[in-house]
Parts: C-alpha cells; structure tokens; sequence
C-alpha cells in the first residue's frame, strides 16, 4: 500500500477492522490490524518503500484473489460493505465450500469475503 494512514482509514474505517498496533519505527510503522470480531489473524500493513514495491501494489498474488475474510454472516457483512462503498466484482455465489465474493481493497488487492459452510 502507498500509505499507512490512508489503509488504516480504509480497513479500519470503512471495514471497521480495529487497529491492534502502531508503532513509529522511524522511516516506516508496525501496523497491526484485526478483522472484526478476530482475536487472532491479524494483518500488517507494509508500506511501499521503492519504486519496484510502488508497481506491485495491488498485483502481489499476479491477479489472483490472495487474501480472505471470513465470516460468520456473508448477507450482513456484504450489505454493510456493499454501503460502504466496497466493490464487489460479481454477485454472491455458492460454493460447495461456502458462500463466496470477490472485492477489492482501493490498493488493488482481491479478497474472498467467504462464509464456509
């Protein structure tokens, strides 16, 4: 991501992640984040720090879905993202594993918002 501030805003904000840690290291922070509801499985946030770093923003997983959100409600956090101005790339789909979409972050990165059955 090209800025901490702006991704805290964003998932903490828009996605009501709460921020677990942020800690000035000097020329860059340890963020911490944690998904609604998590205990556990927390998410850095890494800054880019170069120019090659700055291009790969958004395309880490080479175009692939490489991070994933699971709930415990796929209607009622896709509804309250869907609000908050998430974009989802297609409807809501049922998988022999759970119930699925594809959204992505305002850094180009793809997630599943996924509710395994």
């Amino acid at each position: 991501m090209p800025d901490y501030d702006d991704a805290i805003s964003f998932y903490c904000g828009t996605l009501g992640f709460s921020l677990a840690e942020d800690v000035d290291q000097g020329r860059k922070r340890w963020v911490r984040i944690l998904p609604p509801g998590a205990e556990t499985g927390s998410l850095i946030l890494a800054r880019a720090e170069n120019d090659a770093q700055r291009r790969a923003i958004g395309d880490q997983f080479g175009g692939r879905v490489g991070l994933f959100l699971a709930t415990d409600d796929f209607a009622r956090d896709h509804a309250a993202m869907t609000a908050n101005g998430v974009t989802f790339e297609e409807d809501p789909r049922h998988e022999p594993y759970g119930t699925v979409a594809v959204w992505r972050d305002p850094f180009g990165n793809r997630w599943d918002l996924i509710q395994f059955t």
